[in-house]
Protein backbone atom coordinates (compact mmCIF):
# COMPACT_ATOMS: atom_id res chain seq x y z
CA UNK A 1 0.00 0.00 0.00
CA UNK A 2 1.49 3.40 -0.59
CA UNK A 3 2.34 5.46 1.86
CA UNK A 4 0.61 8.83 2.76
CA UNK A 5 1.26 12.54 3.32
CA UNK A 6 -1.55 14.89 4.89
CA UNK A 7 -1.88 18.52 5.10
CA UNK A 8 -3.57 19.64 7.82
CA UNK A 9 -4.47 19.05 11.16
CA UNK A 10 -7.81 18.81 11.69
CA UNK A 11 -10.64 16.76 12.28
CA UNK A 12 -10.84 15.27 8.71
CA UNK A 13 -6.46 14.97 8.77
CA UNK A 14 -7.05 12.67 12.66
CA UNK A 15 -10.03 10.74 11.10
CA UNK A 16 -8.35 9.60 7.95
CA UNK A 17 -4.92 9.09 9.63
CA UNK A 18 -5.99 7.15 12.61
CA UNK A 19 -7.96 4.58 10.04
CA UNK A 20 -4.63 4.58 8.10
CA UNK A 21 -2.60 3.79 10.79
CA UNK A 22 -5.30 1.08 11.87
CA UNK A 23 -4.59 -0.06 8.40
CA UNK A 24 -0.70 -0.19 8.60
CA UNK A 25 -0.51 2.21 6.06
CA UNK A 26 2.82 4.62 6.28
CA UNK A 27 0.97 8.26 7.69
CA UNK A 28 2.98 11.52 8.05
CA UNK A 29 1.08 14.27 9.00
CA UNK A 30 2.03 18.36 8.09
CA UNK A 31 0.71 21.59 9.23
CA UNK A 32 2.54 24.78 9.82
CA UNK A 33 2.61 24.18 13.41
CA UNK A 34 5.16 21.98 13.57
CA UNK A 35 4.92 21.07 17.58
CA UNK A 36 1.07 20.24 16.72
CA UNK A 37 1.92 17.94 14.07
CA UNK A 38 4.30 16.13 16.01
CA UNK A 39 1.86 15.86 18.71
CA UNK A 40 -0.49 14.31 16.72
CA UNK A 41 1.98 12.14 14.90
CA UNK A 42 2.71 10.51 18.49
CA UNK A 43 -0.95 10.40 19.50
CA UNK A 44 -1.65 8.48 16.32
CA UNK A 45 1.28 6.03 16.69
CA UNK A 46 1.90 3.30 14.25
CA UNK A 47 4.99 5.05 12.54
CA UNK A 48 3.22 7.80 11.84
CA UNK A 49 5.53 11.08 11.39
CA UNK A 50 5.34 14.67 11.35
CA UNK A 51 6.81 16.35 8.09
CA UNK A 52 7.90 19.53 7.74
CA UNK A 53 5.74 22.32 5.55
CA UNK A 54 6.44 23.48 2.50
CA UNK A 55 9.18 20.37 1.69
CA UNK A 56 8.72 17.60 -0.60
CA UNK A 57 5.69 15.05 1.17
CA UNK A 58 7.24 11.87 2.16
CA UNK A 59 3.93 10.07 0.93
CA UNK A 60 3.01 8.47 -2.84
CA UNK A 61 -0.53 10.02 -2.05
CA UNK A 62 -0.94 13.40 -0.65
CA UNK A 63 -4.43 14.29 0.84
CA UNK A 64 -4.90 18.29 1.20
CA UNK A 65 -6.60 18.34 3.85
CA UNK A 66 -7.37 22.28 4.13
CA UNK A 67 -10.51 24.71 3.53
CA UNK A 68 -10.88 25.40 -0.12
CA UNK A 69 -9.87 28.95 0.93
CA UNK A 70 -6.31 27.99 2.18
CA UNK A 71 -5.67 24.70 -1.07
CA UNK A 72 -4.78 26.26 -4.39
CA UNK A 73 -2.28 28.77 -2.49
CA UNK A 74 -0.77 25.95 -0.35
CA UNK A 75 -0.53 23.98 -3.37
CA UNK A 76 1.14 27.18 -5.71
CA UNK A 77 3.63 27.40 -2.59
CA UNK A 78 4.52 23.58 -2.76
CA UNK A 79 5.38 23.60 -6.11
CA UNK A 80 7.18 21.28 -7.75
CA UNK A 81 7.48 19.40 -4.51
CA UNK A 82 4.63 18.07 -5.54
CA UNK A 83 5.78 16.78 -8.44
CA UNK A 84 4.60 12.92 -9.76
CA UNK A 85 2.48 13.29 -6.55
CA UNK A 86 -1.04 11.80 -6.40
CA UNK A 87 -3.17 14.71 -4.63
CA UNK A 88 -6.64 13.63 -2.91
CA UNK A 89 -8.45 17.17 -2.67
CA UNK A 90 -11.31 16.85 0.58
CA UNK A 91 -11.98 20.42 0.46
CA UNK A 92 -16.39 21.58 -0.02
CA UNK A 93 -16.76 25.04 -2.23
CA UNK A 94 -19.60 25.75 -0.28
CA UNK A 95 -19.85 29.54 0.05
CA UNK A 96 -20.28 31.17 3.45
CA UNK A 97 -23.84 30.93 4.15
CA UNK A 98 -24.04 27.65 2.15
CA UNK A 99 -26.67 28.74 -0.60
CA UNK A 100 -24.18 28.12 -3.64
CA UNK A 101 -20.19 27.65 -4.14
CA UNK A 102 -17.98 30.04 -4.38
CA UNK A 103 -15.99 28.51 -7.41
CA UNK A 104 -18.54 29.49 -9.94
CA UNK A 105 -20.63 27.60 -12.72
CA UNK A 106 -17.67 25.96 -14.76
CA UNK A 107 -15.23 25.44 -12.64
CA UNK A 108 -14.12 22.95 -9.27
CA UNK A 109 -12.28 23.35 -6.29
CA UNK A 110 -10.35 20.45 -7.37
CA UNK A 111 -9.99 21.64 -10.95
CA UNK A 112 -8.85 24.97 -9.96
CA UNK A 113 -6.08 23.12 -7.97
CA UNK A 114 -5.08 21.14 -10.66
CA UNK A 115 -4.07 24.04 -12.43
CA UNK A 116 -1.81 24.98 -9.51
CA UNK A 117 -0.25 21.62 -9.25
CA UNK A 118 2.73 20.69 -11.19
CA UNK A 119 2.01 18.90 -14.59
CA UNK A 120 3.32 15.60 -13.35
CA UNK A 121 1.08 15.49 -10.78
CA UNK A 122 -2.74 13.93 -10.62
CA UNK A 123 -5.72 15.60 -8.72
CA UNK A 124 -8.37 13.57 -7.64
CA UNK A 125 -11.25 14.62 -5.66
CA UNK A 126 -12.47 12.28 -3.18
CA UNK A 127 -14.11 12.02 1.00
CA UNK A 128 -15.68 15.54 0.67
CA UNK A 129 -19.05 13.65 0.77
CA UNK A 130 -18.25 12.70 3.99
CA UNK A 131 -18.22 14.28 7.77
CA UNK A 132 -15.19 14.35 9.66
CA UNK A 133 -17.13 13.30 12.89
CA UNK A 134 -18.34 10.25 10.73
CA UNK A 135 -15.48 8.98 9.42
CA UNK A 136 -13.92 8.93 12.96
CA UNK A 137 -16.74 7.20 14.58
CA UNK A 138 -15.70 3.37 11.88
CA UNK A 139 -17.44 1.41 10.01
CA UNK A 140 -18.51 1.46 6.47
CA UNK A 141 -18.32 4.43 4.50
CA UNK A 142 -19.10 5.19 0.49
CA UNK A 143 -16.56 7.59 -0.43
CA UNK A 144 -17.36 9.92 -3.96
CA UNK A 145 -14.33 10.40 -6.27
CA UNK A 146 -13.39 11.69 -9.62
CA UNK A 147 -10.08 12.15 -11.73
CA UNK A 148 -8.70 12.18 -14.94
CA UNK A 149 -5.70 9.80 -14.21
CA UNK A 150 -7.02 5.98 -14.14
CA UNK A 151 -3.94 5.21 -12.24
CA UNK A 152 -4.11 7.86 -9.68
CA UNK A 153 -7.93 7.26 -8.88
CA UNK A 154 -7.10 3.35 -8.63
CA UNK A 155 -4.27 4.16 -6.06
CA UNK A 156 -6.91 6.46 -4.25
CA UNK A 157 -9.28 3.56 -4.94
CA UNK A 158 -6.94 1.37 -2.99
CA UNK A 159 -6.37 3.63 0.25
CA UNK A 160 -10.15 4.02 0.55
CA UNK A 161 -10.55 0.28 0.95
CA UNK A 162 -7.62 -0.68 3.13
CA UNK A 163 -9.52 2.38 5.40
CA UNK A 164 -12.34 0.31 5.57
CA UNK A 165 -14.62 1.92 3.57
CA UNK A 166 -16.29 1.64 -0.24
CA UNK A 167 -14.56 3.71 -3.38
CA UNK A 168 -17.49 5.21 -6.31
CA UNK A 169 -16.12 6.41 -9.33
CA UNK A 170 -18.22 8.91 -10.37
CA UNK A 171 -16.24 10.16 -13.59
CA UNK A 172 -13.58 12.32 -14.81
CA UNK A 173 -12.59 15.82 -12.85
CA UNK A 174 -15.17 17.78 -14.14
CA UNK A 175 -17.70 15.67 -11.96
CA UNK A 176 -15.58 16.94 -9.21
CA UNK A 177 -17.86 19.96 -9.11
CA UNK A 178 -21.10 18.11 -8.74
CA UNK A 179 -19.59 16.15 -5.76
CA UNK A 180 -18.81 19.78 -4.63
CA UNK A 181 -22.26 20.73 -4.76
CA UNK A 182 -23.45 17.39 -3.09
CA UNK A 183 -21.64 18.37 -0.09
CA UNK A 184 -23.41 21.54 -0.62
CA UNK A 185 -26.65 19.54 -0.59
CA UNK A 186 -25.12 17.52 2.71
CA UNK A 187 -24.47 20.73 4.69
CA UNK A 188 -28.03 22.46 3.60
CA UNK A 189 -29.64 19.39 4.54
CA UNK A 190 -28.05 19.09 7.84
CA UNK A 191 -29.10 22.48 8.28
CA UNK A 192 -32.88 21.80 7.74
CA UNK A 193 -34.57 19.30 6.45
CA UNK A 194 -31.77 16.55 8.73
CA UNK A 195 -31.30 19.36 11.60
CA UNK A 196 -28.06 17.70 12.19
CA UNK A 197 -24.96 16.51 10.87
CA UNK A 198 -25.06 13.17 12.17
CA UNK A 199 -25.43 11.26 9.08
CA UNK A 200 -24.25 9.83 5.71
CA UNK A 201 -24.25 9.72 1.87
CA UNK A 202 -24.51 6.29 0.55
CA UNK A 203 -25.68 4.18 -2.15
CA UNK A 204 -27.59 1.56 -2.29
CA UNK A 205 -27.75 -0.79 -5.75
CA UNK A 206 -31.17 -2.18 -6.02
CA UNK A 207 -32.00 -5.42 -7.32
Amino acid sequence: MSSVSIIGLGTMTRAIATRAVAGGITVEVIGRDEAKAKDLAVALGGGATAGKFGTTPAGDLVILAVPYASAVPIVAQYGDALADKVIIDISNTANNDATGLATGDHTSGAQEIAKAAPASAHVVKAFNTVFGHILAQGGPLDVLLAGDDAQAKTSVSSLIETLGLRPLDAGGLEVARWLEGAGLVMISLARHGVGNFNFSLGINRAG
